[in-house]
């Protein structure tokens, strides 16, 4: 049986087991597992496979944590009409019967664990004339409550915190009220908001000069701006609340798999899956902690993984329940996966790279171009053998010489904060937030969660470990504790710590490889300045990021993690000493 920590027992517990009408459990850990690989499994014998083949190699890798997928797959393969994505992007229009039908089709998607993109740059200004009433426009913005209320909403009965994003293009006249939206406390709690950014607008920024904002249905100017000044408000506001990111769209839509299908406006709700409308998403991560042997990765344990967890991703594709027909078409026709990571920070630990250093990035860079690589091969061979997707002849792929493909996009690295959990590893390719941290969890708890591995390693030191562990667990850090070696302190250290462009560095090592696009949080201490945000920002766009997001710890009233010693002391075993 897998060996899941307390923590990951009561998640499971609390969101995945499945249970009976009374609301009692009816399955454990290993149950979930097993009845996840069977569900996967199936469809295989559709394609002339065997599908007990499939569930025992599915079982084995999801009970070594050696991958797991999202958690709508979690909880609902093998569940009657059960939805198996975690990414959507639904369209809006500027008029009522899109946006409310929207409305519902999220609802339905939310409730079934997705989460949901949208890009409200057609819908018109505030203040704008409304012809068939005589009226005027309330503006994206209110329309964006509402959407924020109905998750609220959902999410109240759900077992997944309901998640959105908004974007609005950088020349939207209501631009400056999007960037501001979120410095009101509580606002928009279930959305990220991301600026659209245009090569247009970073021309202007470049020259100091005006930029139009355009009404979105005439393309009209309405008023000029200062590029700096709107830019400057984007770093100010990302300061003061972690929204908004960015959103570089003409970055995004030069590495669009299907340009022929339309461009992209928007992604999921946590910036890694970019997606045309209607269109969704399998998502898995492969966790690298699992890989590592002495002063090396397993590449060749790593590239059987990453064959096996495409096939799991593609059958995904067959199992689901789609809540929309339109949803279920625009999926098959490019049948679009997410293979990416977890475990990072784990597997540099255990190599003693530190994760700052210009080797751990070098490596990055090497995993990521395996992964995609491996990935792509597997992803061939099953569309010679069960067909490519339907788009293939008006996609970028035979312009480079391939002739069958199953997915139009294989990679992309996404958050896996509940499954990196689950897995017992740090979370994407993020570095530890905390040696010692709180997370918050749905019903308002906090688990309080330590890094074994680096309590070990204090432990292995003797009485001046030892001495130390309190402190780590205290603090979550052991760069400020007397007495540890400075090699021991370079393997673990947390996010605050790091230089801000070292997180950027390690996003764009990836991003050079993946299909798709990275999630990744620049995580700033409390100190942090508003240049320090502007430099981030700076480097996403100068190495190429399809997206970049910052969160200065703090500046939310609530935050999914905290370092312990801003919630409350531990109260685990592994602390004690």
């Amino acid at each position: 049986m897998a060996r899941f920590s307390e923590n990951a027992l009561t998640v499971l517990q609390e969101r995945y087991l499945r249970r009976d009408e009374s609301g009692h459990t009816i399955e454990d850990p290993d149950g979930m597992l097993r009845r996840v690989a069977e569900a996967v499994a199936v469809p295989a014998r559709d394609f002339g496979e065997d599908p007990g083949y499939w569930e025992e190699r599915f079982f084995q890798r999801l009970n070594a944590l050696e991958f797991l997928p999202n958690s709508p797959a979690l909880m609902n393969a093998g569940v009657p009409n059960g939805q198996l994505a975690a990414c959507f992007v639904l369209p809006l229009h500027d008029d009522l019967d899109s946006i409310f039908g929207a409305l519902a089709l999220a609802a339905r998607i939310q409730q079934s664990g997705g989460g949901v993109g949208f890009s409200f740059s057609e819908l018109r200004p505030a203040g704008s004339q409304v012809r068939s009433t005589g009226g005027v426009s309330s503006g994206p913005l209110s329309f964006m409550e509402l959407f924020n209320h109905a998750t609220t909403v959902i999410r109240s009965g759900g077992r997944r915190r309901g998640a959105n994003m908004a974007v609005l293009r950088v020349e939207h006249p209501d631009i400056r009220e999007f960037i501001n939206a979120k410095l009101v406390p509580h606002a928009l709690e279930n959305f990220n908001l991301s600026v659209g950014i245009t090569n247009e607008f970073l021309r202007a920024l470049d020259a100091g000069a005006k930029f139009a904002l355009r009404n979105q249905r005439t393309r009209l100017p309405m008023a000029t701006v200062d590029a700096r000044a709107l830019f400057d408000a984007m770093v100010d506001a990302a300061h003061d609340s972690g929204d908004p990111g960015l959103l570089f769209l003409d970055e995004i839509n030069r590495h669009n798999p299907t340009p022929a299908l339309g461009r992209i406006e928007t992604t999921n709700p946590c910036g890694e899956q970019p997606l045309l409308p209607y269109e969704s998403c399998t998502l898995g991560s492969i966790n690298l902690a699992a890989f590592a042997r002495e002063a090396d990765i397993d590449w060749e344990r790593l590239r059987e993984a990453i064959h096996d967890a495409v096939v799991f991703l593609d059958n995904l594709i067959e199992a689901s329940h789609y809540p929309a027909k339109e949803i279920e078409s625009a999926t098959r026709q490019s049948r679009k996966i997410g293979l990416g990571v977890m475990g990072l920070a784990d597997l540099l630990a255990v190599l003693g790279i530190p994760y700052d250093s210009d080797e751990a990035v070098a490596l990055g860079e090497r995993i990521a171009a395996a992964l995609t690589r491996e990935a792509r091969v597997k992803s061939i061979e099953l569309g010679a053998r069960r067909g490519s997707f339907p788009a293939l002849s008006e996609s970028i792929w035979p312009a480079r010489g391939i002739r069958t493909l199953r997915n139009a996009a294989v990679t992309c690295v996404a958050p896996t904060g509940t499954l990196s959990l689950l897995a017992g590893c740090s979370s994407g390719i993020e570095p530890f937030f905390g040696l010692a941290s709180v997370r918050r969890a749905l019903d308002g708890r906090t688990l309080t969660e330590v890094n074994r591995a680096a309590l070990d390693a204090l432990k292995a030191l003797g009485p001046s470990g030892l001495r130390a562990v309190k402190e780590i667990c205290e603090h979550g850090s052991m760069r400020m504790v007397p007495g540890i070696p400075e090699k021991l302190k370079r393997r673990f250290p947390i996010a605050l710590e790091l230089h801000p462009l070292d997180h950027v560095r390690m996003q764009a090592a990836f991003q050079r490889h993946v299909d798709a696009a990275v999630s990744k949080t620049v995580n700033l201490p409390a100190t942090a300045s508003v240049d320090d945000v502007r430099e981030v920002f700076d480097a996403a766009r100068r190495l190429k990021l399809k997206g970049v997001t910052v969160y200065r710890y703090g500046s939310k009233s609530t935050q999914a993690l905290s370092l312990v010693n801003d919630e409350r002391a531990p109260d685990c075993r592994e602390c004690a000493v």
